[in-house]
């Protein structure tokens, strides 16, 4: 884009907002939604890098996307109009480009990528240590643009190897886990953590360490893992015979070979899954045999791992972005009994959103030039550059000569209730999977119109696809589209997709992609004030404060209740709410009802017709055996589905907390041990205010022990070079015999320096402060527990106040993932039910998030 250009369209934007003044117009927009208002707030109005709002409400942020991609329209025939495209991104009623396309499309303020996620990896001597770090840099600066990665691990040498340097033998796969979720947690952009998926084939040696590493507590909390299972394990398990490991995982003539028990190896994951709602599945076997790019593994499309919530299988340094048709939106009359489903405009419309996502591909390498210039403009030497413009170079390149892209659906269980279909049954799933057999075959139509119009992906070649079972599919289906994708050939080299949908669907406010609706209706709290005499107060928690209870309702199932003449103004009763779900067509069918099985095959149905992946989760019940997990893993690998999840009510928390009374004792026994003289510490920075504000959490065992906080660059303060992230607590006596703290590093060049006098060197306020914290720590307080004790602290001072929330997200980094928070209450919808995911608390009611 032209530099005069940007300044026309800044000028145009110099208009701004504040955030409550957003925040109103999209309450009124969303018709009272404070959740949906809020999110689109803070995840999707026009922002500068500092924040400042360019957008007061989604309705200008349609204009927006409706401008930008006509502007790419016009670049070829038939173009669509800007009107045409504000039409059907409105009201977010059928076409919504999601997460990175819609907060990024026309922002001139931010220089970042489209692409909602990567997965990246080497070629050659990719074993090599450098090879490793590399990858490790890589993954840092995709995520510092908030993409979502994913890499393979099955290329690192097994525990023990032999290695050419003065190691002798290798660490194996587990140590660089450790390393990649690190480099995750490290990277944070407005308070959101990167995302990564780690996978390993299980014909690994290491894969058992691989599936054992997220067990230990504290352990690889940025990455989400998955096991790359093929066919012939699965037959191993059925059948009851060994299973060959080796290494290379893919050689004829392997340097490490192991004969294991696949049943031994099988029951574990599925433990593990049962117990801790990881590792996923991912049956590659079936992924490379129906994937269309694989026909070009030649060519550098083999595919090696997914992105993070594993619906886009990718090949190194290809990238997807994401769109999402609104499926309920195509339903007419909409539960009645003339509920009917349009499938002619469906099908238009699906043809006009695949052409809407190549339209973005040209978005993103406009994008991505931006990127490469900004990188060629940075002061650092060009071999500092290097790794991340090569990086970028390779994400064009494949991004120019796939166009890749991934048009997906949101409101699957909206839609089945509209048309009075109960999800899971069997009427239900042979409607979805002939939605997503259209959807397919319209999609390949408006990339093969495409080609005719655009050109063909550069690299497209018929006799390589001849044998992919999904192209053949498609062409039994539709042998007219055969016979024009031979003649014109296709402008992407894959299409189709099932994302989740969390924030998407809260904008469309509708059910969240393919899965059934959460619950259509449920409880909120409000707290309020009890001084208020309109106020009603339902109870009082334990420390006093006074809360509201209220119904609130699905949005659809409002709708439901307002075609079938229930009142939507009356208060219920409980009796009466369950007599009205039982009357509806969402009864028995939210995530928890929805027979498990059928679930399942409904996936491997609908599968068939995605030539991606889908993101989908199958809920459990607390009390679910293992020996269920396990039948729902086999039904998922026969009914041809890519990939699984399970999810057992409370299994995150509950292997991550110490779940028995030994364990529990070890820990108190840990912080009973006298202080030693020297204490390994992280440094933690982040920023308050705007002011750049340090950390150094003294660690013993790898739990915090000690924190000391403060301003990192004031006179007074800590100056410390930024690459220094670890060190040595020393604790030593000054000249009067005081007791002081002093921080030891050691520089790039092996030197070693000391920092004398932590105490001395930060506010005594906040030296103060920090000996209470480090006592609570050393004597055995759980972290949540230190968190909302300091939070809990009724301090006047600004700068004191200032200080304590830099503590809080310093001890955050240490909280394990699926901790509860105790006695924490959801600011959204008053639910305790909080919990700490990569450092941020996630309301598993109502979904919104807080970030420290």
């Amino acid at each position: 884009m032209a530099v005069t250009e940007i300044d026309q369209k800044t000028e145009k934007l110099k208009k701004t907002y504040t955030n409550d003044e957003a925040y109103e117009s999209a309450l009124k927009y969303f018709n009272g939604d404070e959740l949906a208002a809020r999110v689109w707030v803070n995840k999707y109005a026009l922002k500068d890098s500092d924040g400042v709002i360019y957008e007061e409400n989604p309705d200008e942020m349609h204009h927006r996307l409706a401008r930008e991609v006509a502007r790419i329209e016009k670049k070829y025939p038939n173009p669509l109009s800007e009107e045409e495209l504000y039409e059907l991104f409105k009201d977010f009623k059928y076409i919504v480009p999601q997460g990175g396309p819609m907060a990024g499309i026309g922002n001139v303020f931010q220089i970042a990528s489209l692409s909602n996620c990567f997965v990246i990896g080497n070629e050659g001597n990719s074993d090599s240590y450098g090879g490793i770090m590399k990858i490790d840099q890589e993954q840092v600066q995709l995520m510092k643009r908030r993409g979502g990665v994913g890499h393979d691990l099955s290329h690192i040498r097994p525990k023990g190897s032999p290695v050419k340097n003065s190691a002798l033998t290798s660490t194996g796969i587990v140590p660089f886990m450790e390393r990649y979720s690190n480099s995750t947690r490290e990277v944070a952009q407005d308070g959101r953590r990167g995302a990564l998926m780690l996978s390993v084939s299980v014909k690994h040696p290491d894969s058992e360490s691989f599936i054992d590493a997220k067990l230990e507590q504290g352990k690889i909390t940025g990455a989400n893992v998955s096991v790359k299972i093929d066919d012939d394990f699965m037959r191993s398990v059925v059948d009851g015979v060994p299973y060959q490991q080796q290494y290379p995982i893919d050689s004829n003539n392997p340097s490490h070979v192991n004969e294991i028990d696949a049943t031994k190896l099988w029951k574990k994951v599925v433990h593990n899954a049962w117990k801790s709602a990881e590792p996923g599945i991912l049956f590659w076997d079936t992924i490379i045999r129906e994937s269309v790019p694989d026909s070009y593994a030649d060519q550098g499309y083999k595919t090696v791992s997914t992105n993070p919530c594993g619906e886009i299988p990718l090949c190194p340094y290809d990238s997807c972005r994401l769109i999402a048709v609104n499926l309920y939106s195509y339903v007419e009359n909409p539960f009645t009994d003339k509920a009917k489903f349009n499938f002619d405009l469906f099908k238009k419309h699906v043809g006009y959103a695949q052409r809407i996502m190549d339209d973005i591909i040209d978005l993103e390498l406009e994008k991505i030039e931006g990127i490469i210039k900004k990188i060629d403009q940075d002061p650092e030497g060009e071999e500092v550059k290097l790794v991340e413009r090569n990086l970028w170079t390779n994400i064009k390149n494949k991004a120019e000569e796939g166009r890749r892209t991934g048009v997906g659906i949101t409101a699957e269980g909206d839609m089945l209730a509209a048309l009075n279909l109960r999800y899971g049954t069997a009427n239900a799933t042979d409607f979805s999977i002939e939605v997503h057999k259209s959807l397919a075959l319209a999609a390949y139509r408006s990339s093969v119109d495409m080609a005719k119009d655009r050109g063909a992906f550069p690299i497209f070649d018929y006799a390589k696809e001849e044998k992919n079972p999904f192209i053949n599919r498609l062409l039994k289906a539709d042998p007219k589209l055969g016979e024009d994708m031979k003649t014109y050939g296709r402008r992407n080299i894959a299409l189709l997709t099932i994302a989740p949908t969390g924030t998407t669907s809260l904008m469309t406010q509708t059910s969240s992609g393919i899965e059934p609706v959460f619950m259509p209706v449920y409880k909120r709290r409000r707290k309020v004030n009890p001084n208020d005499p309109e106020t009603r107060v339902d109870f009082v928690d334990e420390v006093g404060d006074s809360w509201e209870e209220y119904t609130v309702f699905h949005h659809k199932f409002v709708t439901w209740m307002e075609a079938n003449n229930h009142s939507t103004t009356k208060v219920y009763s409980q009796e009466e709410l369950d007599k009205l779900v039982a009357a509806s067509p969402y009864y028995k069918a939210t995530s928890n009802d929805v027979d498990w099985l059928n679930k399942v095959r409904m996936q491997g149905g609908v599968q068939k017709w995605v030539d991606h992946s889908i993101s989908v989760t199958i809920n459990l019940p607390a009390d679910v055996s293992e020996e269920l997990v396990g039948e729902l893993y086999i039904e998922a690998w026969k009914s041809g589905c890519k990939g699984v999840t399970v999810y057992r009510d409370g299994s995150r928390a509950g292997v991550l907390i110490a779940d028995t009374k030994k364990e529990e004792e070890e820990v108190k026994s840990l912080f009973s041990k006298k202080r030693p003289s020297v204490l390994e510490a992280d440094v933690v920075r982040f920023q308050n205010n705007k002011e750049k504000w340090i950390a150094f959490v003294g660690l013993m065992d790898g739990r915090p022990y000690e924190i000391f906080t403060g301003l990192a660059d004031d006179e007074d303060g800590i100056l410390l070079p930024k690459s220094v992230q670890k060190g040595l607590i020393i604790k030593n006596r000054d000249k009067e015999g005081v007791t002081r703290y002093d921080f030891q590093f050691e520089n790039k060049r092996g030197y070693k320096t000391t920092i004398e006098g932590l105490s001395h060197k930060f506010d005594k306020e906040y030296w103060n402060y920090a000996k209470l914290i480090s006592g609570v720590l050393r004597h055995g307080m759980e972290i949540a527990d230190a968190i909302n004790l300091v939070s809990g602290l009724q301090l006047d001072n600004e700068s004191i106040n200032t200080w304590k929330n830099g503590v809080e997200r310093a001890l955050k980094k240490y909280i394990p993932d699926g901790t509860k928070a105790n006695k924490g209450k959801c600011e959204n919808c008053g639910s305790d039910s909080l919990t700490y995911q990569e450092g941020c608390l996630i309301c598993q009611d109502c979904g919104s998030s807080k970030c420290g």
